[in-house]
């Protein structure tokens, strides 16, 4: 219903699943096709909310492909950060940075 009633709607999710299956080429060249494709056909649609992600992905093409090679992302290193941060803000900051990192060693070694 939706759809039919906006029509650029259907245009724009459409384009979203595309992007979203650029991740699920199993390998490195497949998905820089699908990539660079799907980068063409925003800047042909003029789909300009979708020109800021496309600019991005232009920008950081190498680091993109790089999850190609063995499908790992930085989710655990984002997920460790958030647990230092954490613990940075109970122990209401960081005033002996030795004695910081001694016991988050301990905790999280």
């Amino acid at each position: 219903m939706a759809f039919e009633r906006y029509p650029e709607l259907k245009i724009a999710y459409d384009h979203t699943i595309r992007f979203r299956a650029c991740y699920e080429k199993k390998n490195k060249i497949d998905a820089m096709v699908a990539f660079k494709e799907w980068i063409d056909d925003t800047y042909k649609l003029k789909l300009e909310n979708f020109n800021t992600v496309a600019n991005t992905v232009e920008n950081h093409f190498d680091n993109i492909l790089n999850f190609f090679d063995n499908y790992n992302t930085n989710a655990n290193a984002e997920s460790f950060n958030s647990k230092i941060k954490l613990f940075r803000a109970n122990q209401r900051g960081v005033v002996d940075t030795k004695f910081f990192l001694f016991r988050l060693k301990n905790l999280f070694a």
